[in-house]
C-alpha cells in the first residue's frame, strides 16, 4: 500500500482565523506531502510493502525509524484534518459528551487536561483524547507517536509541532490549543471514533 496525500476537506482559507491559509498550505503541501513522499520511499524493499498503515505504524515502532516516523505522521495527520473544521467547536455529542464527563468529571475538567498535555509536551509531538482498556483518557507523545502504539485508540489528537501553529501564534502554544478546542474541532468525527473504539 503506498501512502497518498488526500485533499483538504475544506478550502485552505476555511479555518481562519483561528488557523490560516498560509498555516494549511506549509502544513499540508509541505510537511504532509514529505511524510507522504519520504514515507513511500521508505517502505520500498522492506517487509511494510502491502500492508496497511496501521499495521505499518505498529509494526515499525521501535524497528524501523524512518518507516515509523513517517507512517506515524501520515496516520497522525490523515485524522488530524478531519478533527478540524469551519466553525468548529461547540457542543459534544450526547454519548462522548457522557464519556468525556464519567471520565474527566466535567468537560471544562477535560480541556484542562488536554490543554496542559498539549503545552507539557517537550519540543515537538501530539496530546491526545484516546480510549485505552475501555475508557477516555488524554495523553501526550513525542514526535510521530501516537495511542495507537501504546495500546490506545486515538479520537482526537492535536499536533503541536511549531509548524502546526508558529505563523499564527509564534510561541503561544495555549492559546493554539484553546482555538483548536473552543473553534476549530470536529466533534461529530471524534464521537464517530469514540463509537467505533467503543465497539471493538
Amino acid at each position: 500500500m503506498s501512502f497518498t496525500l488526500p485533499d483538504l476537506p475544506y478550502a485552505h482559507d476555511a479555518l481562519q482565523p483561528f488557523m490560516s491559509k498560509e498555516t494549511l498550505e506549509y502544513h499540508h503541501d509541505k510537511h504532509h506531502l514529505a511524510y507522504v513522499t519520504n514515507g513511500n520511499n521508505a517502505i520500498k524493499g522492506t517487509e511494510f510493502e502491502g500492508k496497511s498503515l496501521e499495521e505499518i505504524v505498529k509494526g515499525s515502532y521501535g524497528k524501523n525509524p524512518a518507516v515509523f516516523n513517517n507512517a506515524g505522521q501520515h496516520y497522525n495527520h490523515l485524522h488530524f484534518w478531519k478533527w478540524m473544521k469551519p466553525n468548529g467547536g461547540g457542543k459534544i455529542p450526547g454519548a462522548l459528551e457522557k464519556a468525556i464527563v464519567d471520565a474527566f468529571g466535567s468537560v471544562d475538567k477535560f480541556k484542562e487536561d488536554f490543554v496542559a498535555a498539549g503545552v507539557g509536551q517537550f519540543g515537538s509531538g501530539w496530546a491526545w483524547l484516546e480510549v485505552k482498556g475501555g475508557k477516555l483518557a488524554v495523553s501526550k507523545t513525542p514526535n510521530g507517536e501516537s495511542p495507537l502504539v501504546h495500546g490506545g485508540t486515538p479520537i482526537l489528537g492535536v499536533d503541536v509541532w511549531e509548524h502546526s501553529y508558529y505563523i499564527d501564534y509564534r510561541n503561544r502554544r495555549p492559546d493554539y490549543l484553546k482555538a483548536f478546542l473552543e473553534s476549530l474541532v470536529n466533534w461529530e468525527y471524534v464521537a464517530e471514533r469514540y463509537d467505533a473504539a467503543a465497539k471493538a
